[in-house]
C-alpha cells in the first residue's frame, strides 16, 4: 500500500471509531434537561391516538434502564409508558394512528415500514408517541420529547469525534511501518465492541431521539477497560519490534492476538448486552 493510500485509509477509520464516539457522547448530552411524563398524560395521549382500541396487556413504565444502565431523571428515554395491544391483519390500529395524528396536529411525523404494517412516531407537546409493530404484537410508547438542540449537538459530537480521529490517525499513518498496523490494529479492536454495538442499535434498533445509544459504552465498561489493559501491554511488548521490518515476529504476535482479543471481545459484549437488553420495568 503507498503511503498516501495507507494515510488516506488509517484517516477513514480513525474518522469512523472516534466519530461513533462523539454521536453516542453528543446524543447523550444533548438529550439531558427533558421531563418524563407522568402516567396519566401517558395514557390520556394513548387514549386519544387509538381512541377504538384498548391494550391488551398491563401498561409497562420503564424507569429509564437500559443494557444494565440507568438513566437519569432528565435523560431523553428515562421515562416512558408502553402500551400493548393486539396485532391486526388490516393495519387497523396503524391506519388509526395515522389518522389521529394527522387530525391532532402533531409534528415531525415519522412513517416506517414496521412488521406487516407501518409504523409511526410524531412529537407535540414536549411528549414523543411511537406505535411500533412487532410478530409479538403491537406498542404504543410514550416518552418525552428530545429538548431545543439535541439534533444539532449530537451531530457536533459525531462530526468532532470524526475530525479528531482522522486527525489523530493521519499523523500516525505518516510514522513508518509498522507503527501505522500496530497503533491502528490496537485502537480498531478496543474500539471494535462498542462501536460495532452502536451502529448495530442505529440500523435496527429504536429512533436514536427516543433512545440514545451512549449506554452502551458504560454498559460495556467491565469488557471493554480489560481489554484496553491487555493492549497497552501488547503496545508495549510490540514497541520493541518497531525497529524492525512489518513482518517481524514480534509484530505479527502482537497483531494476530489483538485481532483475537477483538473477536472474543465482540462476542462476549453480545452476550453480555443480550442479558442485560431488557430494561427494568414495574408492571
Amino acid at each position: 500500500m503507498s503511503p498516501r493510500l495507507r494515510r488516506v485509509a488509517m484517516s477513514l477509520l480513525g474518522a469512523l471509531l472516534l466519530g461513533t464516539v462523539g454521536l453516542s457522547l453528543g446524543s447523550w448530552f444533548g438529550g439531558r434537561g427533558v421531563t418524563p411524563p407522568t402516567y396519566a398524560e401517558a395514557r390520556d395521549v394513548a387514549g386519544k391516538v387509538l381512541p377504538d382500541a384498548s391494550p391488551s396487556d398491563s401498561d409497562r413504565v420503564v424507569r429509564g434502564s437500559r443494557w444494565g444502565v440507568g438513566f437519569a431523571a432528565d435523560d431523553v428515554g428515562s421515562g416512558r409508558t408502553t402500551f400493548s395491544y393486539t396485532i391486526s391483519d388490516d393495519c387497523a390500529l396503524s391506519q388509526q394512528a395515522g389518522q389521529s395524528i394527522a387530525a391532532q396536529g402533531w409534528h415531525d411525523v415519522r412513517r416506517t415500514r414496521g412488521y406487516l404494517c407501518d409504523n409511526w412516531s410524531a412529537t407535540r407537546n414536549g411528549l414523543t408517541v411511537t406505535l411500533k409493530h412487532s410478530w409479538s404484537g403491537v406498542d404504543l410508547v410514550v416518552g418525552p420529547e428530545p429538548p431545543a438542540g439535541y439534533t444539532a449537538l449530537t451531530i457536533a459530537g459525531a462530526l468532532s469525534g470524526a475530525a479528531t480521529g482522522a486527525i489523530l490517525f493521519w499523523l500516525v499513518a505518516r510514522r513508518r511501518p509498522p507503527v501505522p498496523l500496530l497503533v491502528g490494529t490496537l485502537v480498531t479492536v478496543g474500539l471494535l465492541p462498542g462501536v460495532a454495538l452502536t451502529w448495530e442499535v442505529l440500523v435496527d434498533g429504536p429512533d436514536l431521539r427516543t433512545e440514545p445509544v451512549w449506554p452502551i459504552w458504560p454498559a460495556l465498561a467491565p469488557l471493554l477497560v480489560p481489554l484496553w489493559l491487555v493492549l497497552l501491554c501488547l503496545g508495549l511488548y510490540g514497541r520493541g519490534a518497531l525497529p524492525f521490518s512489518p513482518g517481524s515476529n514480534r509484530t505479527v504476535v502482537s497483531v494476530t492476538v489483538a485481532w483475537l482479543l477483538g473477536v472474543v471481545a465482540s462476542m462476549a459484549a453480545l452476550i453480555l448486552l443480550f442479558l442485560l437488553a431488557q430494561p427494568t420495568r414495574d408492571v
